[in-house]
């Protein structure tokens, strides 16, 4: 049968399609059967040859499912609804958008009711959004149309965010605008959901925040969980806890995604015990089950890491206790815990459990255990560990084979430090820094000098500075007392071109010193001289006490050559110093002082006190006692021993001289012993008591001078004392009067050398009994 329908236009067709959401529908939420029209035309029933079968009067939209407006036979049927549907979703299909699908669906001889869009618009191709956008934003310009949530969360799920995110927003925009939001629950958590899964963060989270400041409580599970996905793949791990907070506070609840997503953020965020607590709640929620492996997993390396290692083997045992299978990154941070924190041994047990597990140890954890065992000295495990890390197919990194070089090298294993040194440098690998310096270090200590000659060699083939490696080599033989190795390795850095520093120099020269090696030590001090390196006062008095304690002839030369090669002033002061007024054209004490003036006492006032004792050891031996007392004079005058001489008015007088040396104290027992004899006899002053404070080292050597001459001083452990009176009696003596003016030929050259045998506080290493004063005090 044929349906001819003649409708009288009561409303034209519209020009064009209208923009989806640009209209807003000002009526009410109430949905009923529009009134039905007035006939306006007549219905003809037309056969298929066009012959009239019947008529009816009038014309007016007809309601799907209510209206017989279909003829089966004789007899008039409704249109089916499905049928209704179907063809507003041919329409939408067939012009998909603009003037064309408008005029199509106005000319519909019955309007459709929001039920029939919804069905429509679901049957509709999920693939393609243009048709539903189109019927949609027709049917809202329509009076009969009504917002529903299902027909909006169906437009929010069909939307690709990608490409109509804008649609989205205006959707959500929308939604939020009516008098009661709450009632498009679906439609807002399809929005959400939408955004957050395909990854546009700002427009997904804007739209939380809308709707937490709304105070929108329907948001559900799987929006929450999208939106906490993507957070925490943007790494917003604080904005990720925000919207877990906001889950808790409006009384979602929690899925297993959710706790797959919020435990492992807590525990790397540091929040452990947050994350311990949700874990364990976790587990006690009916229908989650066991927590997957995952989880698991990130619990025990960020305990294992946070050095909670107790907690995090008890994970680990309950890993594995609800069967899950551990992966070798889960036992790697279990292990590597471990090792850190100093438990090797429960380190090592849970490496054995794992391999016997069956388990391969990836690259990273060989590396750790091997080094591991190396620096805690197993040496014997650490080699059978790189073994088999070379055996499974692993390449030792150079940190590997750095730290067991110098583990081995450290404990003084040359064959084994050697041997892993020239595997490093045959496969390819090039030794640092460091490995090089353990190896020659402990090469240098072996005095294996000619192998150390051949990898410092093979180290400035590297690229690597050696001046400094090798300075540190020739120290090393320095303090060990090995000064021809020392001497040895200096012409091989000769013959290298490679320069050291005058502080070696200098150490290298007092090494040579000390056993008598002059020939070799004025070459040096030339060195050292000609490097622009000066010779201070404490270097040249070193030497000078070196002639001091010289009994050959041939030596006392060669160190005479040595003080001449210094070229210090105070070498020309000894010079002078032992020349008559005539070649000096001033008297001694003047030329003494002339000399101690031009010393900076602010920088080398304990260098001038050590030059002093050892001077005057020197000329108390050459039997020059008159220049010996012009030294301790002066020395005196310009307070390098300002507390030696105490005068307590008629109480006591006392010298000190236990900083001084043997020939220092003798010259300042005479001197000072003169001193007191004048004032006691010229000046009348006589003291209760006089001491003589010489500790335990000198008290011998003033007490046998003392007692060649009768005195009255009694010794005691650090003290030579004796009454005022009787002092005064004994210096009325005339050999005593003779004694202190040095007027009495005396043997002292003879007694001196027997006294440096004795007591020789004038070696260069003892400088000075006293403290020395910081170089920067001021005086």
């Amino acid at each position: 049968m044929l349906l001819r329908v003649g409708l009288a236009r009561s409303t034209r067709l519209r020009g064009g399609a209208t923009p989806l959401f640009l209209a807003r529908c000002e009526r009410g939420l109430s949905s009923g059967p529009p009134p039905d029209p007035e006939w306006t035309d007549t219905v003809e029933y037309l056969d298929e040859s066009g012959a009239l079968l019947s008529s009816a009067p009038g014309a007016r939209p007809a309601v799907p499912g209510a209206d017989p407006t279909i003829l089966s036979g004789a007899s008039a049927h409704p249109l089916p609804r499905p049928a209704a549907a179907a063809r507003l979703a041919a329409l939408a299909l067939r012009h998909r958008s603009g003037a064309p699908l408008s005029a199509a669906l106005s000319a519909l001889p019955s309007a459709p009711d929001p039920a029939l869009l919804l069905l429509a618009a679901a049957s509709l191709p999920a693939s393609d959004p243009v048709p539903l956008i189109s019927l949609v934003a027709w049917a809202r310009l329509q009076p009969w149309f009504v917002p529903s949530d299902d027909l909006s969360s169906l437009l929010a799920s069909r939307l690709p965010p990608a490409t109509h995110s804008s649609e989205l927003l205006a959707l959500f925009d929308d939604t939020l605008g009516l008098p009661d939001p709450a009632a498009f629950p679906k439609t807002l958590n399809a929005v959400v959901s939408a955004l957050a899964t395909h990854g546009l963060l700002e427009p997904a989270f804007y739209c939380f925040k809308r709707l937490r400041d709304a105070g929108f409580k329907g948001l559900e599970t799987p929006a929450y969980n999208a939106l906490l996905s993507l957070l925490l793949t943007r790494g917003l791990a604080f904005k990720a806890f925000e919207v877990l907070d906001e889950m808790a506070t409006s009384g979602c609840a929690l899925d297993e995604g959710t706790y797959e997503l919020a435990v492992p953020a807590l525990a790397r965020a540091g929040r452990i015990d947050a994350a311990r607590k949700m874990f364990d709640e976790m587990k006690q929620r009916e229908g989650i089950g066991r927590a997957p492996a995952g989880v698991y997993s990130v619990m025990v390396d960020v305990l294992a890491k946070a050095g909670r290692l107790d907690a995090a083997m008890g994970m680990y045992r309950e890993m594995v206790a609800v069967g899950h299978r551990v992966s070798t990154a889960v036992s790697t941070a279990m292990v590597e815990g471990l090792v850190r924190s100093g438990k090797l041994d429960a380190g090592m047990e849970l490496w054995e459990e794992m391999r016997r597990g069956g388990l391969r140890p990836n690259f990273g954890l060989y590396t750790m255990v091997v080094e591991a065992n190396a620096r805690s000295g197993r040496l014997d495990i650490a080699a059978k560990l790189f073994g088999d890390m070379e055996k499974a197919g692993f390449f030792p990194t150079p940190a590997t084979y750095a730290c067991l070089v110098e583990m081995h090298a450290s404990a003084g294993q040359v064959d084994a430090a050697t041997r892993l040194y020239h595997s490093m440098a045959n496969s390819g690998t090039r030794p640092g820094l460091s490995t090089f310096t353990a190896l020659l270090t402990m090469l240098a200590n072996k005095r294996m000098l000619d192998l150390a000659a051949k990898v410092l060699l093979e180290m400035k083939a590297s690229g690597f500075p050696i001046e400094v490696t090798a300075s540190d080599l020739l120290m090393i033989y320095i303090k060990d007392g090995s000064t021809d190795l020392a001497l040895r390795w200096l012409r091989f850095m000769g013959s290298a071109g490679i320069r050291t520093n005058n502080f070696i120099i200098r150490q290298l020269f007092e090494s040579c010193m000390k056993p008598g090696l002059y020939d070799s030590a004025r070459p040096l001090l030339e060195t050292y001289v000609a490097g622009a390196a000066k010779v201070d006062l404490i270097l040249y008095t070193s030497i000078l006490a070196h002639l001091v304690r010289c009994q050959d002839e041939s030596s006392e030369r060669a160190i005479m050559d040595i003080l001449g090669a210094s070229k210090h002033k105070a070498h020309d002061f000894m010079c002078g110093l032992f020349t008559g007024p005539e070649q000096r054209k001033q008297p001694v004490l003047s030329f003494v002082r002339e000399f101690f003036q031009g010393i900076d006492y602010d920088i080398e006032e304990s260098a001038a006190r050590y030059f002093v004792n050892v001077l005057l050891n020197y000329l108390v031996l050459m039997g020059q006692m008159n220049r010996a007392r012009c030294v301790w004079k002066v020395a005196y005058e310009n307070k390098l021993f300002a507390k030696a001489i105490v005068f307590d008015q008629h109480i006591a007088w006392s010298l000190d001289v236990r900083s001084l040396s043997v020939g220092a104290a003798l010259v300042a027992t005479v001197h000072t012993l003169h001193r007191f004899r004048k004032r006691m006899l010229y000046y009348g002053v006589v003291p209760r008591r006089i001491k003589l404070v010489t500790g335990p080292t000198l008290k011998m050597v003033v007490a046998q001078v003392l007692a060649s001459l009768e005195s009255p001083f009694e010794v005691s452990k650090v003290v030579l004392r004796a009454p005022g009176d009787s002092v005064l009696e004994w210096f009325k003596k005339p050999i005593v009067q003779q004694f202190l003016l040095n007027e009495i030929p005396s043997k002292a050259d003879v007694l001196m050398h027997r006294l440096n045998v004795m007591f020789p506080s004038s070696a260069p290493e003892v400088r000075s009994l006293s403290i020395p004063r910081s170089l920067g005090m001021s005086r």
